[in-house]
């Protein structure tokens, strides 16, 4: 606040004691010095909750506010964040986007995606191990193994268990062999075919709205 705006403020016998190289007066250029410094954070105060535009030490605080804390190992101010900061920010960017699809694959594989940079994760569901969940995680991201598991823990459904691997999925190897005089279906018949892996579609082709 401006030594004006607070001289008006004060009672008129004030006012009129507060002229220039009076003790009044003087207090009040103490004051308008003191108040200076949050009146410039306060006219910019929209940038602090602003992804790209708050300050690097402000991002790690903001993760809490769209429920991405877990990816901070260690939520302290003095902490090296666990990821650089643009990737941090892309998270908090992308906060109400991963709550709307947590606990499915493409915001699992998003999470993962938007906090490593690297794009290739896959997630299996053995036909053996129902409520199962394996994330293979590429190459580019075998040394975040950490980050990566902290992220699966907090995506997945809670009744799934998981594990975290790196490498290929193993070759199935060759088709099996069909048996002989297997009967043919009967017309109009229709034969259904098991697909083992769903398709997760990319950042910017999400499926429709989960119900």
């Amino acid at each position: 606040m401006r030594r004006a705006a607070i001289e008006r403020l004060l009672p008129a016998a004030y006012q009129r004691a507060a002229g220039p190289g009076s003790v009044l007066g003087a207090l009040l250029d103490v004051m308008e010095a003191l108040h200076a410094p949050d009146e410039a954070v306060l006219a910019d105060v929209d940038a602090l909750f602003e992804p790209y535009r708050t300050p690097d030490g402000f991002v790690a605080y903001l993760t809490r506010w769209v429920a991405m804390d877990h990816v901070v190992a260690a939520p302290r101010a003095d902490a090296p964040l666990p990821l650089p900061a643009g990737r941090l920010r892309d998270l908090v960017a992308h906060g109400a986007l991963l709550a709307r699809w947590r606990g499915t694959p493409y915001g699992m594989r998003t999470a993962l995606e938007l906090a490593t940079g690297v794009t290739g994760f896959v997630l299996d569901e053995p036909p053996e191990r129902p409520f199962h969940l394996v994330v293979r995680v590429p190459p580019a991201a075998a040394d975040r193994l950490a980050l990566v598991t902290r992220i699966v823990e907090a995506e997945k459904p809670a009744a799934v268990t998981v594990e975290v691997v790196t490498g290929d999925p193993p070759d199935p190897g060759p088709p099996p062999t069909p048996e002989p005089d297997v009967a043919e279906p009967a017309a109009g018949v229709a034969t259904v075919r098991a697909v083992g892996r769903a398709h997760v579609p990319l950042p910017h082709d999400p499926p429709e709205e989960p119900s």
